[in-house]
């Protein structure tokens, strides 16, 4: 470049404008070219905007970054979020034993499809529908036999069900065609029913016994109704054709349930599939809360990477849900949760089946051989395996704990992307089938009274109070000013004296869980179903389910009298947590 070109540079030089405006040494002439007073207010207002604009990226940006979006199904407890982020120095759950983890049926589940139910004003339309039928059948003969089957009996019992139940959060579903009973005049009648208390649209059935006669007109009047479930004929299914039939029909079973194991179809569809396997950590043998805040953490990344989780049906109840405080290896996962709604939520196979497939149709060379990747640490991130092509995706948890917990694997980063399935996990049907017997038996009318004592009650350095606020004097000072008097009143408690409640007695009709043993014992159908789970071997009625059934059935009572908000001055999590 030439030394004119140089002179003549629009940035450069003395005499040029940029350097006059600097200060330079044109200044000292005087001539100074003055800045009108508009441009330099603009070029600022620009530089603060400018500068406002950057901030509001970078905000913006650290927020995405660091912000982790709630779990949907935490919006509706806040008190599981502090539980279950609660851990000891060990990474193990802080449980009491007489908690209960929350499932997805507790919280408002938008993955439930709503059935069409039926409003309050139920019994206006079934008053009418019996009317009709009536009116329809003038010329009925009053003193013909009962026909079961006749229209009037099913809209009879249904205005009556109407009445009955109006204020009792039920709502009837579908009704069953009515059947004899073992009398003249009677009728069984079958139907499927949902409480309202429940969030999941999770139905039960019901059978009752009917002796009607006949009204003014051709209408029919029942004269009385057997109790929840006595219309047995309604319930028992037909015997199997052959020439040999059984002399002792079966208790009835819940044919809805359907929590059958299922396979993979064939070897092409076993390699075409895509599977996360973890293999059993630590948390085998701990709290049935820290075991399904890790199984659902499993689910969470398996739905992440878009594979079906290969899961053991095997459950070992931690010492903290049992009698004698010893671990049991061995029960199934199906006597706790509803594994036939799991499966139709996530996709799932069975650990033992799988491996069996994976052995018979694995080739170890050429083409057919199926891919494995091995991974050997919690660290390596479902975001750092997103992009992995192998068939099965196997995580390996052998380190000493807490390192070999599943839940380690949603921590950190991983709890930013992996959210937990909670609307895949229901408390078992078998159970909850149990829970809406013990309602029905008091006419879903009662009111609830919990009473926490245990182990916290022998604590008096964490619950100084708790013991003598829950003494039997106690209880009937506080509890006949909360509850009316003579109402039916459910106690559920993990106290094992079962006379300790026997001064409420004289105030309220008294309902405890023991009340109520035949429901599990060995001529139930709770006995049939789950022994025939464990191939014929007695299950028993452990600890742990007791706490499930209490605390649902105290869940669905009207008026809540809680240990924690009524009874006692103490804190649920012991001294100086109240508010936490």
């Amino acid at each position: 470049m030439s030394s004119s070109d140089t002179d003549d540079a629009p940035d450069g030089g003395e005499d040029s404008p940029l350097f006059r405006r600097s200060g330079g040494p044109s200044s000292s002439g005087g001539a100074v070219a003055d800045v009108p007073v508009s441009q330099s207010l603009i070029k600022a207002a620009s530089n603060v905007c400018f500068s406002l604009f950057v901030l509001a990226v970078l905000v913006v940006t650290v927020v995405a970054v660091t912000y982790q979006p709630p779990d949907p199904w935490f919006q509706s407890s806040a008190a599981i979020t502090t539980s279950l982020s609660r851990v000891l120095p060990n990474s193990t759950f802080l449980v009491p034993d007489d908690s209960l983890l929350p499932t997805g049926e507790d919280f408002n589940s938008s993955a439930a499809v709503p059935a069409p139910a039926r409003d309050d004003d139920d019994a206006a339309a079934a008053v009418s529908a019996a009317s009709a039928a009536a009116a329809g059948n003038r010329t009925c003969d009053p003193d013909a036999p009962l026909n079961c089957s006749d229209p009037r009996v099913l809209a009879a019992v249904k205005a009556f069900n109407a009445r009955a139940f109006f204020r009792k959060s039920i709502v009837f579903l579908s009704y069953e065609a009515p059947v004899p009973g073992p009398k003249p005049g009677q009728c069984d009648v079958a139907w499927r029913f949902r409480n309202r208390r429940e969030k999941s649209w999770r139905r039960y059935r019901d059978y009752r016994r009917f002796s009607l006669t006949s009204g003014d007109g051709c209408a029919l009047d029942i004269v009385s109704v057997g109790k929840f479930r006595s219309g047995t004929n309604a319930a028992r299914r037909p015997y199997p054709k052959g020439p040999k039939r059984p002399r002792v029909s079966p208790p009835p079973v819940d044919a809805e349930i359907n929590d059958t194991i299922p396979v993979v179809g064939s070897e092409a569809e076993f390699k075409k599939g895509k599977y996360l396997y973890y293999m059993r950590g630590g948390d085998h043998c701990k709290s049935m809360n820290q075991f399904i805040w890790s199984f659902l953490c499993g689910l969470g990344e398996a739905k992440f990477l878009n594979r079906t989780f290969v899961m053991d049906l095997n459950i070992c109840l931690s010492g903290a849900h049992t009698v004698d405080g010893k671990d049991v290896d061995g029960k199934d996962f199906r006597y706790y949760f509803d594994f036939e709604h799991l499966k139709e939520s996530v996709p799932v196979v069975e650990e033992g089946d799988f491996l069996k497939d994976w052995k018979r149709w694995d080739k170890k060379k050429g083409p057919g051989r199926i891919t494995v990747r091995k991974v050997p640490s919690y660290k390596v991130t479902p975001m750092q395996l997103k992009r992995d092509k192998s068939n099965i995706i196997w995580r390996q948890f052998n380190g000493q704990e807490p390192e070999n917990y599943w839940y380690r694997v949603c921590e950190g980063r991983a709890a930013k992307v992996i959210q937990r399935p909670w609307y895949a996990i229901w408390k078992s049907k078998r159970l909850m089938n149990i829970v809406t017997e013990i309602a029905g038996r008091m006419d879903w009318d009662y009111d609830g009274l919990h009473v926490v004592r245990g182990w916290k009650a022998q604590n008096k350095q964490m619950y100084p109070n708790l013991d003598s606020d829950t003494s039997p004097d106690a209880l009937v000072d506080k509890v006949t000013k909360l509850v009316k008097p003579w109402r039916n009143l459910y106690i559920a408690t993990n106290e094992p004296f079962y006379n300790y409640f026997d001064k409420l007695r004289s105030h309220f009709h008294v309902h405890l869980l023991d009340d109520y043993k035949e429901l599990w014992s060995n001529t139930s159908e709770w006995y049939n179903e789950t022994t025939t789970l464990s191939r014929g071997k007695p299950v028993p009625f452990d600890a742990y389910m007791r706490v499930i059934v209490d605390t649902e059935v105290f869940y669905r009572s009207k008026a809540q009298v809680e240990t924690f908000n009524n009874l006692t001055r103490d804190c649920k999590d012991g001294i100086n947590t109240c508010n936490l």
